[in-house]
């Protein structure tokens, strides 16, 4: 026997999108959403695919939130299979896309058929925001559907976005927040000149180390019961010519932070500027906000998926807030609770990426119980 949500992952794993491609994934759902009575909006900012499907007018509107570009294979000789061939081994389906997130896209399209075949006549409306850019920059998909959804003043009540959160376990955890991420790119000047005439020279080096070790040894904040402390990581670092006898007349540094609603990105601006002021250096800082935090405290929304977890499951699903960003991000702000569950995520991003196939069939009915609670 066969499962529609497994044949559906399989259909999509075989499409090549590669981000900011959809390949066509974006059409074979919102044919099967049109059928079941959706009006789909297809939203193409530059490269990139977007659509926002709806089923009803009135509130409270329930929005299941994807994406359908996946990043890239790798080598394919260091795969077991073909990336965009599924391939079934030992309990597991084999794909780019598997887990990030291809099953949970066709958990949401099935869940919603079967809900829609059971509840034609179901109080408030279903949505589907999809983007084919949550791998790649991440500026023309779902912050540009969000934009727009604004600028009408439609608004969402409750979203799940489909990431790939269980750890250990399927269905382990449920993300209701995610942390803010800050970057910043620090130029430090000083004055070029011969290694053996420092008297005539300025090293940057030598003047942004002792600043650099101190934003090293911070610490931010104490974190919260949601959000662990801010962390400052530099990534990366240069200085020089490359010749050995030539004291550098700039550094560059670009650094991190990843933080919570204990601290504000102004705030970490101004506590990260000043250690540079009072080292006297001579800098410029160009920053780049990926992302507030935002955080979905328990409620309506992850009671109903925590009870359907624990219902096709038998596991208590906790509420986290780790992980890096996702376009959840964007949903908050027109959104008042933005959950994220999805299949174990251990092989997200690597080679040989997969999703057991036991874990397909139980997303699908996992979302639509939550349907069920919310709107049947």
């Amino acid at each position: 026997m066969t499962d529609p949500t497994l044949d559906l992952t399989r259909q999509l794993i075989a499409i090549n999108s590669t981000t900011p491609e959809d390949g066509g994934c974006q059409g074979i759902m919102i044919r099967r959403l049109e059928a079941c009575g959706f009006t789909v909006e297809r939203m193409r900012h530059g490269e990139v695919d977007n659509f926002w499907a709806r089923r009803g007018k009135q509130g409270p509107v329930v929005c299941f939130a994807g994406h359908t570009d996946v990043v890239p294979t790798g080598p394919h000789d260091q795969w077991h299979s073909e990336p965009f061939t599924p391939t079934e081994k030992d309990g597991l389906l084999y794909g780019r896309g598997a887990a990030d997130m291809k099953a949970s896209l066709a958990g949401f399209i099935t869940a919603i058929e079967a809900f829609v075949a059971s509840h034609p006549d179901h109080h408030g409306s279903i949505a589907l925001l999809i983007t084919s850019d949550e791998e790649g920059p991440a500026v023309d998909g779902t912050v540009r559907v969000v934009e727009t959804l604004a600028e009408r003043g439609e608004a969402i009540d409750y979203c799940i976005v489909g990431e790939p959160t269980s750890s250990t376990v399927f269905g382990d955890t449920i993300k209701n927040g995610r942390r803010g991420s800050l970057s910043g790119k620090l130029t430090v000047y000083g004055v070029q000149g011969h290694i053996a005439y420092p008297h005539l020279a300025k090293n940057p080096v030598h003047l942004a180390a002792p600043a650099l070790a101190e934003l090293a040894a911070m610490h931010w904040d104490e974190g919260n019961a949601f959000f662990p402390p801010t962390t400052w990581q530099i990534s990366n670092i240069h200085a020089g010519t490359g010749a050995t006898n030539v004291i550098p007349g700039e550094l560059t540094a670009q650094f991190n932070f990843r933080f919570g609603t204990a601290s504000t990105a102004d705030g970490l601006k101004e506590r990260l500027s000043a250690v540079l002021d009072r080292h006297g250096l001579d800098y410029h800082i160009q920053w780049t906000l990926g992302g507030k935090p935002f955080l979905t405290e328990p409620g309506i929304l992850s009671n109903a998926l925590q009870a359907a977890i624990a219902a096709e499951t038998g596991v208590a699903a906790e509420l986290s807030t780790t992980g890096g960003t996702s376009d959840g991000r964007f949903i908050a702000a027109i959104c008042p609770q933005v959950v994220e569950f999805g299949p174990i995520n251990a092989t997200i991003h690597k080679l040989n990426e997969c999703v057991a196939v036991a874990d397909v069939p139980k997303l699908a009915a996992i979302y639509r119980r939550t349907l069920e609670t919310l709107l049947g």
